[in-house]
């Protein structure tokens, strides 16, 4: 009987105590607080990079249709078509931070990019993104 004993005062000794349990979730919760937060941040430094990378991309193909054109493109009238269509793009570049590929003359919600023309108030020409909150991207 008294081997019965020590096999159960055995058996009891090996499991973890529910302070040891609450000890080892609180210690992941705080790490697991630490860490989220960096993932987010990597992620939106993904996607500035990457639409920093497709407006050098849109602009430099777009300087190539002036280049042959003598003119620009008419992206606010037509969107992307005169660069589809003359083998400059294959297709609608999407926007990575507002998933829309319209293009229109000023900064708004569901607006993936801006085409603006020289006119008396605004003297810079040229092609922006428009970041999720409808602002236009800061680069």
């Amino acid at each position: 009987m008294n081997t019965l004993t020590k096999t159960n005062t055995n058996i009891i000794r090996r499991g973890f105590t529910l302070i040891e349990i609450l000890i080892v979730v609180v210690i992941l919760g705080i790490l697991a607080a630490v860490v989220v937060p960096q993932f987010s941040n990597a992620a939106d430094d993904a996607n500035d990079a990457a639409v920093r990378s497709q407006l050098q991309t849109l602009r430099g193909q777009i300087e190539l249709y002036r280049a042959q054109n003598s003119g620009d493109p008419d992206l606010t009238g037509t969107g992307w078509t005169d660069m589809i269509d003359g083998n400059y793009l294959m297709s609608n570049p999407s926007n990575p931070l507002t998933s829309s590929a319209t293009v229109a003359g000023s900064a708004a919600a569901g607006v993936g990019w801006v085409w603006r023309d020289k006119s008396a108030t605004n003297t810079t020409k040229g092609l922006y993104a428009v970041s999720a909150d409808g602002a236009e991207f800061s680069e």
